[in-house]
């Protein structure tokens, strides 16, 4: 009788144990719309590396009227700051789901691609141009962006 109790004792210990093993919350993906992707957004990876500390790109959604702000250094000759404003629209592909593409203002054009949003959660999202599958980049979303003085 005296190792029935232990025994149980034991397995009680165990199971204590193990119901306060840290659990990982899943992983929630969001739908990919104009409200899911609105505010400002860090460019965290570009094709699998990080950017380096001087080098930076952020972007600001608004859902109302469907329009971005791009603050950036990445094409400017010694990293001088560069601000784009337009509008973007997201379309939805029955095989590769959203696509977001966006139009420049005064008349600069499209961007350079038309990007397959992934994995969309509340912090992250991944896009994938739709024309080189290879060209990937991660954004983090930011609080705000950091003010710095820039050229249109």
């Amino acid at each position: 009788m005296n190792i029935i109790r232990k025994f149980s004792i034991l397995i009680l210990a165990i199971a204590s144990l193990a119901s306060c093993v840290e659990k990982e919350e899943p992983i929630v993906y969001l739908d990919v719309n104009a409200h899911n992707i609105s505010g400002s957004w860090k460019l965290a990876q570009w094709n699998g590396a990080a950017l380096n500390d001087s080098t930076y790109m952020y972007v600001e959604f608004v859902r109302n009227d469907k329009t971005f702000t791009i603050y950036q250094n990445l094409d400017s000759f010694m990293n001088v700051p560069h601000k784009a404003t337009g509008s973007f629209y997201i379309d939805y592909d029955m095989e590769l789901g959203a696509v977001i593409r966006g139009q420049y203002d005064n008349d600069s054009g499209d961007w350079a691609h038309r990007y397959i949003v992934r994995e969309l959660t509340a912090t992250s999202m991944k896009w994938v141009a739709k024309d080189d599958m290879e060209y990937v980049q991660v954004f983090e979303r930011v609080d705000s962006i950091p003010m710095a003085p820039v050229q249109k």
